[in-house]
């Protein structure tokens, strides 16, 4: 799946996915610097990235996913991710700029609110898109993987890139396999793009970050 149809997709597709597309990227998170790592390895991260305080970034995505009616479907957008302590906002967009969702998760609860639509709210990111599209998401661990490390929580394989021993090029965990395609150029620093994939239910992100 390519990037280039992102501003040219039919306006008639995004009205039939708009919801599903909602919860789905929800995951359209953001990188920053990478945390050096040495070849393979199996480990735990740092929690140090949790406790930064503010993160914003920009960027734009690309999904394949299954609905719950066991369809494929594409979808494409831009998205505004906003990170204060442990609460993250973020605001998913068609590429006319028109408002999909907007999704807020925090330790205490997490919320997604679409046009037109009653708020919907539950404990958390997962169980509020189980509940909603029947599949849920490994949020708060995607959190670190757009962030080029390791989730905390669970133990996690990791690949440094043979060009460059300071950036990761692979990180293999709780069955999703993240792949570091680009990095910024200097001055700037951090992810650039990264694809997702996970085998069951399957799910492939790729994620183009414009700052």
């Amino acid at each position: 799946m390519q990037f280039s149809p992102i501003l040219a997709t039919a306006t008639a597709s995004y009205r039939r996915a708009a919801l599903s597309v909602a919860a789905v990227f929800a995951v359209a998170l953001a990188g920053c610097a990478v945390t050096p790592t040495h070849g393979p390895s199996t480990s735990n991260a740092t929690p140090e990235l949790s406790t930064q305080t503010m993160h914003a970034y920009h960027g734009r995505f690309s999904v394949r996913y299954v609905d719950q009616n066991g369809q494929t479907r594409n979808a494409y957008g831009n998205f505004d991710w906003q990170q204060q302590g442990d609460t993250v906002t973020l605001q998913l967009l068609n590429p006319f700029g028109q408002t999909l969702a907007i999704v807020t998760s925090s330790p205490a609860s997490a919320t997604l609110e679409v046009p037109n639509r009653q708020p919907v709210t539950a404990e958390n990111v997962s169980e509020l898109m189980q509940r909603t599209l029947g599949f849920s998401l490994p949020i708060e661990g995607l959190r670190y993987w757009l962030e080029s490390s390791p989730a905390p929580t669970s133990r996690a394989k990791t690949i440094t890139d043979p060009r460059e021993s300071s950036r990761l090029k692979e990180i293999d965990q709780e069955g999703w396999t993240i792949e570091y395609l680009a990095y910024a150029d200097a001055p700037a620093t951090g992810v650039k793009r990264l694809d997702l994939t996970r085998e069951a239910p399957p799910l492939d992100i790729k994620l183009v970050l414009d700052r």
